[in-house]
């Protein structure tokens, strides 16, 4: 198993910025690899919420579901990914 730990410091409010990162949805305007993100559950986003998402180069067969895990507004947040080449489960907290 491999572990990635890093910090990331952001001049905003951490409710905003929780909410940001919640919604992967966002995630093609931070992130360039990523192409397109959608809802695919009903509700609001929080615990049991699923997405897909396309990395960039790898067209159709490429997507990505991640699904929410724990939600503890504003301060953590865990998501599930899972795709034909990964698997990770990450968690984030924000201070």
């Amino acid at each position: 198993m491999t572990r990635v730990a890093g910090e990331v410091t952001i001049d905003a409010p951490v409710d905003e910025v929780f909410d940001l990162v919640a919604d992967e949805r966002n995630e093609p305007r931070y992130n360039p690899r990523i192409t397109r993100a959608e809802k695919v559950s009903a509700g609001p986003v929080g615990p049991g919420a699923r997405f897909v998402a396309e990395p960039r180069g790898t067209g159709a067969k490429g997507e990505m579901t991640l699904t929410i895990g724990e939600y503890e507004r504003p301060r953590r947040l865990h998501n599930r990914v899972i795709s034909s080449y990964m698997w990770v489960d990450g968690t984030l907290t924000f201070e």
